[in-house]
């Protein structure tokens, strides 16, 4: 593999990183590759040699669902040592993020006020009310979470949350993190060959990973991306411009923004849908209904659901529900999409479901002479959900 993909490709908001703070952020890095290829692995083997085996001497048949895999495998001493370690990577992940920004704020601060030349914007909100899902705890164990301000015009939660993608993905969502945006645009040309959106609209932004993707497919189209965390936004804003995209973002909450009625040929977003509750969620539904325009698309790109998934599988991926500060993780993959658009207004036939392959794993395939017609040697998948208007 070329250096190019093991590292982030820089840019001028980019925290600035010194040779020991980048050795520590490639040893987490290391840290978690190693976790997934060697650990994680033996859980499987702890589930089928000792944990089912004990479960079906005391009660006479196999665990039915993930719960129940749950209680008992939190006993076995292989997966509570994966679980610490897990757990421990991701807390070394944002110390060693936090270092540089920290380090650099100052300057960080004063290049996020420099006003490029793409015409983009930034409109923010001092009353608007952060949601309790998102101050009650710190998000993926971001300390201090997406929203917390330490000083004025603070942009620290956007630097961090920037380097600590890379390093949480292993790099596996390419060197500017927009493998979510990417797969869904090249998923919505490939699918939607005659949609030709005049205004995009990209719900729960953070840093505008995923936005930016939009505003590169489409060119001519006018695309806005919406957050709740004023330092997540400050940093997108002056990310775009440090990529030359023209992007308009606005400090808003999903529930409820002041766009007027079908304003929008696409709304999408990306890991959003387990970041709120199914309350919250069904009013962002509600208002991608609204803002829509009459033969409309919306796309919410997510990890898959569990309900087509061996019921071990479903309890390894439902990790982060207990242990990352996912409170709505894993009732988010069990919600019936097509029941919640439906009530939302949506039309239930024009409603889907799918896989979308990984446009940054393709490409990587493609490089390496792996892709060969319509298959590109495996590689990740989002799942895609949304409706036609």
């Amino acid at each position: 593999m070329q250096t190019s993909e093991l590292e982030q490709h820089k840019h001028a908001i980019l925290p600035e990183t010194t040779h020991d703070e980048q050795a520590r952020q490639q040893f987490v890095r290391s840290f978690k590759e190693h976790l997934v290829a060697h650990v994680h692995p033996g859980n499987r083997h702890a589930y089928e040699n000792r944990v089912k085996p004990a479960f079906i001497r005391e009660h006479g048949r196999e665990p039915e669902n993930r719960y129940e895999i749950r209680d008992v495998m939190v006993t076995d001493p292989h997966y509570r040592v994966f679980s610490s370690l897990l757990r421990t990577s991701q807390e070394m992940m944002w110390s060693a993020s936090q270092l540089p920004v920290q380090r650099n704020l100052t300057e960080l601060i004063e290049k996020a006020k420099e006003t490029g030349n793409t015409g983009g914007s930034l409109r923010l909100d001092p009353d608007l009310e952060v949601p309790r899902y998102h101050t009650a705890v710190d998000i993926h164990c971001q300390p201090g979470g997406y929203h917390t301000e330490i000083t004025a015009d603070d942009v620290a939660p956007g630097a961090i949350y920037d380097r600590a993608v890379f390093v949480y993905a292993m790099g596996q969502m390419g060197p500017d993190n927009a493998d979510m945006g990417d797969s869904s645009a090249a998923w919505i040309k490939e699918n939607y060959p005659g949609l030709n959106p005049a205004r995009i609209l990209d719900m729960g932004c953070a840093v505008g990973h995923s936005t930016v993707p939009y505003a590169q497919a489409w060119p001519g189209a006018e695309v806005h991306g919406i957050d709740v965390a004023a330092p997540m936004l400050r940093y997108a804003h002056a990310r775009a411009e440090a990529l030359g995209a023209k992007i308009h973002y606005s400090q808003q909450n999903a529930e409820k923004m002041d766009f007027e009625d079908a304003s929008f040929d696409l709304i999408v977003s990306h890991i959003l849908l387990h970041e709120t509750s199914e309350k919250a969620l069904r009013r962002v539904i509600d208002e991608c209904h609204r803002l829509l325009k009459p033969g409309g698309l919306m796309v919410h790109a997510e990890t898959p659901p569990y309900k087509n998934l061996e019921h071990f599988d479903a309890f390894m991926l439902d990790w982060d529900t207990r242990n990352n500060n996912e409170p709505f993780w894993g009732r988010s993959h069990d919600i019936d999409y097509v029941e919640l658009s439906s009530r939302s207004g949506f039309d239930p036939e024009k409603v889907f479901e799918v896989m979308a392959p990984s446009a940054y794993q393709i490409a990587q395939a493609r490089r390496s002479k792996v892709f060969q017609g319509g298959d590109f040697g495996g590689g990740g998948l989002w799942f895609l959900y949304g409706a036609e208007k």
